[in-house]
């Protein structure tokens, strides 16, 4: 079971990082232009807030099924001091919590919003700052703190 939601954690965080791209390139550009919110884009609004929640709730099952996290937890005081063990035991996990708040935050918002170009401003603050947030916790094949290969 494990294998099974690395795997799907894995590439689902492609489409997290997709629909993201792909919500905050139409925020841009519908506000850029003064355009219309349309269908389409509440529709986007939506689908990205949801396939980002999917993914927070596979990594929270992977969190609980890891045996990492499960040694970072059992052995904390020496741990901590370990750079992989830390970044999945705790820094992954916060960060991407507070993004997929930040992502939560923006849509709701925007949802309420009365003007398009409110609209389309705050999915692109709100989505902007949850997308950067992914980009530093994910653990990318070259950083620093931990890293994986792109596809598992």
């Amino acid at each position: 079971m494990y294998q099974t939601l690395t795997f799907l954690h894995s590439i689902f965080r492609w489409l997290v990082l997709i629909s993201l791209i792909y919500a905050i390139f139409r925020a841009y550009k519908g506000y850029r232009s003064n355009s219309k919110f349309s269908k389409t884009d509440d529709s986007v609004r939506h689908w990205t807030a949801t396939i980002a929640h999917i993914q927070l709730v596979l990594g929270i099952i992977l969190y609980s099924k890891s045996p990492i996290v499960s040694y970072f937890w059992k052995n904390f005081k020496v741990a901590k001091d370990t750079g992989d063990l830390l970044f999945f035991g705790l820094i992954h996990i916060c960060l991407m919590l507070i993004s997929i708040v930040m992502i939560t935050i923006g849509s709701a918002l925007a949802k309420r919003k009365e003007t398009d170009k409110d609209k389309f401003r705050t999915i692109l603050v709100w989505f902007g700052v949850g997308l950067l947030i992914i980009l530093i916790a994910i653990p990318w094949p070259f950083s620093p703190l931990a890293n994986r290969p792109y596809f598992r």
